[in-house]
């Protein structure tokens, strides 16, 4: 799609792109970085929509073309010329929420013990992890099990001891 899309619509200006796929994208439709040039795009937000998927892949390549030309590649009077030349109509998509496409049920809080601050956080941290507030060393637990209460509210499951 990106080669046929580069030389209909920007008479092939644009230089090779990677074109790969990002299951971690929770709010985004698609990503472009220039060194190296790859654009990201969301499965779960595309998967099963060719129009949005096209739309979504356009918009990352007026990204591209603009960085190509030495022009501003951010969202400009020239970015949206180009939009509706494509007949694009908002450099936003309503996609709604899309539920994650492999639930990870690891979850990890990160205690300070000196300030008590937590955080909730879904990957693993680094090993001598610090509070941003004090520096002191956070302790790690891991969330191993959810459990949905009859209130309807989901808590994570502890041992009582």
């Amino acid at each position: 799609m990106f080669a046929q899309f580069n030389y209909a619509y920007f008479d092939g200006e644009i230089p090779a792109h990677e074109i790969a796929y990002n299951n971690r994208f929770s709010n985004v439709a698609g990503r472009i970085t220039y060194k190296p040039p790859k654009i990201e795009l969301s499965p779960k937000h595309l998967r099963d929509k060719p129009e949005q998927l096209r739309e979504t892949l356009l918009h990352e390549m007026i990204h591209a073309w603009l960085f190509a030309r030495g022009e501003n590649p951010g969202h400009t009077p020239t970015f949206k010329k180009k939009m509706r030349d494509l007949g694009l109509t908002s450099i936003y998509h309503d996609l709604g929420t899309a539920p994650p496409l492999n639930e990870n049920p690891k979850r990890y809080i990160l205690r300070c013990e000196h300030c008590r601050r937590e955080l909730l956080r879904k990957r693993k941290p680094q090993p001598a992890m610090r509070c941003a507030h004090c520096r002191r060393n956070v302790v790690v637990f891991e969330v191993v099990e959810m459990r949905q209460l009859e209130d309807g509210v989901a808590k994570a499951a502890h041992s009582g001891m």
